[in-house]
């Protein structure tokens, strides 16, 4: 069983995504939203070029242009997003599976099969049936004709049902009843793999209580083990969006007050301390409660490169003690590790 983390495209999910080990490495299915960013020139050469630093030689890096406009990105480009980061990873030696919806317009489509045969690693279908984002479900007219226009069969494709944002258990309820009746419906097609993937990260952490430790459930799990449940054939993948809300934020004021996500099996525990010392040197407190808290994985530092740098945090070891990027990698490298482990332990996430 594999785990298919969707990843917003930014420093500190790639910077995650390089240190991991091998045997997470072996696990996982990446997945890389591209985050439009006004302040970025040409955000798609800064992903292609982080993609080059993090993605080891010969993984697939499956990508979602979604949040792009589907025009020219740059006055004089020829061809979207597609067509773009296609050229741009084959350059780098960063195999490419690009992300397509049925909704998508069929020159979309052209570029995506152009890409498929550059990079030769097939597509991956996305769904959505969460509540914020509910398409339709696709008929076989519209699957065979997607099909025709990739110029692929089934086996050649992913098939990816986004449930997205999970706020209550009402809600996962019913997002699981949702995504297993359209994995069901779309079981038919022999699709190369499956997976269904949700999140239920909050949007922001307005509102925490600082200096503490918050509880916050994993519906997106339980989500997923409803679907399990209910499943008469293999089980899909388990996938979720890491240690943030399903949904691209928007841009942020100001610096973050020390922070970190740190997940355990059932919950994140969310710890958020107000700034009171110089610079970030509160995350300094911050890491050394979080190490010495019952959270803190019998493994130790050794759990993930992330945790090493906690580690490295609460012992004062390091200069500084980070930045809201660093932080968001070394929680993504934690809970990289800790789901992979799970999956291949105890075969839930």
């Amino acid at each position: 069983m594999a785990y298919v983390p969707i990843l917003k495209g930014k420093v500190g999910e790639f910077s995650a995504l390089e240190h991991v080990t091998p045997a997470v490495r072996s696990c996982i299915r990446p997945v890389m939203e591209l985050i439009p960013d006004p302040d970025v020139r040409d955000a798609l050469e800064t992903f292609c070029n982080r993609a080059m630093d993090a993605v080891p030689h010969g993984t697939v890096l499956t990508v979602d242009t979604g949040a792009l406009p589907t025009a020219r990105v740059l006055e004089g480009d020829v061809g979207g997003p597609i067509a773009r980061l296609s050229e741009s990873l084959d350059l780098r030696g960063v195999l490419m599976c690009p992300v397509v919806r049925c909704t998508d317009p069929r020159d979309v489509l052209v570029e995506a099969a152009q890409a498929v045969v550059v990079h030769q690693s097939g597509v991956c279908l996305r769904v959505s049936v969460a509540d914020d984002i509910l398409e339709p479900l696709p008929d076989h007219g519209q699957i065979r004709g997607l099909l025709k226009v990739l110029r692929l069969e089934p086996e050649e494709v992913d098939l990816l049902i986004d449930a997205g944002p999970v706020h209550s258990n009402v809600t996962r309820d019913r997002l699981a009843d949702r995504a297993l009746a359209t994995l069901e419906a779309l079981s038919p097609w022999r699709w190369r793999r499956e997976c269904v993937a949700a999140g239920a990260f909050p949007v922001n952490l307005t509102g925490f209580p600082r200096g503490q430790a918050t509880p916050v459930a994993r519906r997106e799990a339980q989500l997923w083990r409803r679907v399990v449940s209910g499943c008469h054939g293999k089980a899909p993948d388990f996938g979720d969006f890491g240690v943030t809300h399903p949904r691209i934020p928007t841009k942020s004021r100001g610096t973050p007050h020390p922070n970190m996500r740190y997940t355990t099996p059932e919950e994140w525990q969310v710890f958020v301390y107000p700034r009171v010392r110089p610079g970030n040197d509160d995350f300094f407190t911050l890491s050394a409660d979080l190490v010495a808290s019952p959270y803190w994985p019998v493994t130790g530092a050794r759990t993930s490169w992330g945790d090493a740098r906690l580690k490295e945090c609460a012992m004062r070891q390091r200069g500084k003690a980070g930045t809201g990027a660093e932080w968001r990698a070394w929680a993504t490298s934690h809970h990289l590790a800790v789901v992979t482990a799970n999956l291949n332990t105890l075969a839930h996430p």
